[in-house]
């Protein structure tokens, strides 16, 4: 079996008026079986949790990738928050970026982005909160309990028809469009995500990956894989490992986090300010 190479993390967030909140997680990124670039890119840094996957076929996609997550990057080292208009920010600048190291061509470089951004909403700021964002058809899902919800929605011509009830998601699967997208970054329209907030809840279990994991397992393989896993990092070795032997066409890229209150942690758990 193709050898995984799995990053973990943690920390204990602070919540005024309420028990801490322990946040864990797992992140795999893997070339998968029949590319030879990836052109898939990670943040996996508190407060952000994000996949940008390059355009295949358009030129410098792992450009485009690079250039989103350095900027993504670049603002939470900078200490300032991180809310919506700190990753539209960064999503201009990025497109700057790959405009310098690219240039302009006949396909245009471009990627798509989703992710889930921690935060704080409400009058007093003290409700713990996340904040999803997504451009593209990469997906963030969300487990509470035993149902598992896409979160997001697919910028893409197959979700298109399946709106307007022109074919099934069954039939999507094998469209000759599928892996055809309606909006990117790096593209000539602004690079403004779709948004939903989402309040924190004890137990959830978030997972954030790019298209090579959704082409290769169903919704219902994923949410299987989510539920049977005790940890993120065995829930992302499971989902990965899972595409790659179901062909793994593409770039497969996962992340997977907990929700966990403290009561409920494991006190070995360092508390990280």
């Amino acid at each position: 079996m193709t050898a995984i190479d799995v990053r973990t993390g943690s920390r204990v967030v602070d919540v005024p008026g309420r028990p801490p909140l322990t946040l864990s997680w797992a992140s795999v990124t893997d070339t998968g079986r029949k590319r030879q670039v990836n052109q898939d890119a990670l943040i996996v840094d508190y407060p952000i949790f994000a996949v940008a996957d390059g355009m295949g076929g358009h030129d410098a996609g792992e450009v485009a990738s690079a250039a989103v997550i350095a900027r993504l990057a670049e603002r939470v080292a900078s200490g300032d928050t991180v809310d919506r208009g700190a990753v539209e920010n960064a999503l201009r600048a990025a497109v700057d970026d790959m405009l310098e190291q690219v240039g302009s061509s006949e396909l245009g470089t471009g990627t798509t982005v989703t992710g889930i951004v921690f935060g704080f909403s409400g009058p007093d700021a003290d409700i713990p909160a996340w904040t999803v964002f997504n451009i593209g058809d990469s997906r963030v899902y969300r487990l509470l309990g035993d149902e598992l919800i896409q979160v997001t929605l697919d910028h893409s011509v197959v979700q298109e028809l399946i709106s307007i009830g022109a074919i099934t998601p069954d039939e999507a699967e094998s469209h000759p469009h599928g892996n055809v997208i309606t909006r990117a970054v790096g593209f000539t329209d602004d690079p403004l995500p779709d948004y939903t907030d989402v309040p924190s809840a004890d137990r959830a279990r978030w997972l954030v990956c790019s298209d090579g994991l959704t082409k290769e397992l169903t919704d219902f393989g994923l949410r299987h894989f989510l539920l049977q896993s005790k940890t993120p990092e065995e829930a992302v070795r499971s989902l990965v490992g899972a595409a790659l032997e179901n062909g793994g066409r593409d770039n497969v890229s996962a992340i997977v986090l907990d929700e966990l209150l403290v009561d409920h942690a494991d006190p070995a758990v360092p508390t990280q300010q």
